[in-house]
């Protein structure tokens, strides 16, 4: 709050108090009042509506700018009106409870929107849940009775499967840290869950798979992670080359991580693409290309990645390769962690 202003919205005031000082002068002037009587009558007026505007100044200055910090500090900006002192002023008592009111209805919109979402979040889980059995018994019997099924039924029925696994996961993602479960996994063990999970896919696409994962332990949630690399690999298979296509998948480590990188010599992502694949529903030129893309798989592995304490970066040259690295950490607070829980 600053004092040019603050004179500014009491210019009126300014102008009767100018126009009061000018009567005062015609009638001292008109019963031919003593001049020192004149001056000290104005200068003691003078002096009091100073220290009256500098009191009613600072005192709001002081609430107002208190507001102020405290809205630009707090995440929850609501909430400020539990951090401010109560105000002196009658102006600030009428905004303070005009604020509690809007506050007060604020929340109680939040809260029966935040009810309707959690509803409508459980009877999606619910409904995916329910409608894996039939996708579940629909992919069993193609596998038992292959002659009535042929393989692209059975990959449109995966599809399906992969798109409302992505649903549950993307619903979840919120609430992620009531659902997952951080251990010690071995990564080679999740990495053949995933590659039999897509076998049909890689024979009928005819992409050739370069495994190069080390026997490595790190801590994560398997299912988590699983979902995470089967999404990679979808649009490793979504984008691949016509020929001559290959998924090569490593482990590295140093000192501090160890890394898994999954890399395709498909079609590969624009330069001016690179910077916004992990954007929510960003398909970018690719998804011209595949009318498949939703651009909701990476957006959603990179959720989950910062919530498990990963790191997911992606490189890629478009018509030569795309590859995406992982990196989990070494730090031992999970370890630590997991310690005290046992205990």
């Amino acid at each position: 709050m600053k004092f040019k202003e603050h004179l500014k919205d009491r210019l009126y005031a300014l102008l009767l108090i100018s126009f009061l000082y000018l009567l005062l002068i015609l009638l001292f002037l008109a019963f031919k009042s003593n001049l020192q009587l004149i001056i000290a009558c104005f200068v003691l007026l003078t002096i009091t509506f100073i220290l009256l505007l500098l009191y009613d100044f600072f005192r709001k200055r002081k609430f107002y700018n208190d507001l102020i910090f405290k809205v630009g500090n707090l995440d929850k900006a609501y909430l400020v009106l539990e951090m401010i002192d109560k105000p002196r002023f009658y102006e600030g008592e009428l905004f303070c409870q005009i604020l509690y009111d809007i506050d007060k209805s604020m929340i109680e919109r939040v809260s029966n929107f935040e009810g309707q979402m959690n509803d409508f979040k459980e009877f999606i889980e619910m409904w995916i849940h329910e409608v894996k059995i039939p996708l579940s018994s629909l992919t069993l019997m193609a596998h038992n009775h292959k002659d009535k099924y042929d393989k692209k039924s059975l990959l449109q029925m995966k599809r399906i499967e992969n798109y409302v696994e992505q649903v549950l996961y993307y619903v979840r993602q919120d609430c992620a840290e009531s659902d997952y479960l951080i251990n010690k996994i071995n990564l080679s063990k999740v990495i053949s869950n995933v590659i039999l999970k897509n076998k049909d896919e890689l024979l009928e696409n005819k992409i050739e798979l370069l495994v190069e994962v080390k026997e490595k332990e790190v801590f994560s949630d398997s299912k988590w992670l699983e979902f995470i690399i089967n999404q990679i690999f979808n649009n490793c298979i979504k984008y691949k080359k016509e020929k001559n296509s290959f998924i090569k998948i490593q482990s590295l480590e140093d000192e501090n991580s160890v890394y898994l990188i999954i890399e395709d010599n498909g079609i590969g992502i624009k330069k001016s693409d690179l910077s916004r694949v992990f954007d929510k529903s960003f398909t970018g030129s690719n998804g011209r290309y595949s009318s498949r893309s939703t651009g909701m798989g990476l957006y959603i592995c990179k959720n989950l990645c910062k919530k498990l304490g990963h790191k997911i970066e992606i490189d890629s040259i478009q018509d030569e390769f795309t590859r995406v690295r992982i990196t989990f950490s070494k730090n031992n607070f999970y370890e630590e962690a997991l310690n005290v829980t046992k205990k």
